[in-house]
């Protein structure tokens, strides 16, 4: 083999292993990504985070000022935390992936309620199950949320 065809060769056999390589590392998690709470009023872009658990937070709202200013999470229980934006809000956090499809171990915010409850997901293709719960999973409420583009 020529000197020059070897190395377009190998040059090939590298491009080709590096282009693969990145794929996998760009490889999602089928909750990543952004999705409609079950009213549709805001998105939450859902993403894994560098500890390897899921997270999301608010990254849109159809309302998203109030009086001309931004909307804030007056509702929470913690003074304190009541002047906070909702925009950027981690509502989602600390998911494992527990399974196929379901996610769990998490806790979600409510900023309707300003509470916290312990939480768990389940995904179905294009819509997640989210269910929010107080100690134990059977008493709780699900919501049902949808893929954004």
């Amino acid at each position: 083999m020529k000197k020059q065809t070897f190395f377009k060769v190998m040059a090939m056999l590298l491009l080709v292993a590096g282009l693969g390589m990145q794929a996998m590392a760009q490889a999602k998690d089928p909750i990543e990504g952004l999705w409609y709470n079950a009213e549709k009023t805001a998105k939450i872009n859902i993403f894994k985070a560098t500890d390897g658990k899921f997270w999301g937070e608010i990254v849109w709202l159809k309302e998203p000022n109030v009086n001309g200013k931004p909307r804030t999470d007056v509702n929470n229980t913690t003074a304190a935390k009541r002047t906070r934006p909702i925009m950027k809000l981690q509502i989602l956090r600390h998911f494992e992936k527990d399974g196929a499809k379901t996610y769990d171990n998490g806790e979600i915010y409510d900023p309707k309620n300003g509470k916290t409850y312990d939480c768990k997901i389940t995904h179905k293709g294009t819509s997640l199950s989210v269910r929010g719960y107080v100690g134990i999973s059977m008493i709780g409420r699900t919501t049902t949320w949808q893929r954004a583009e």
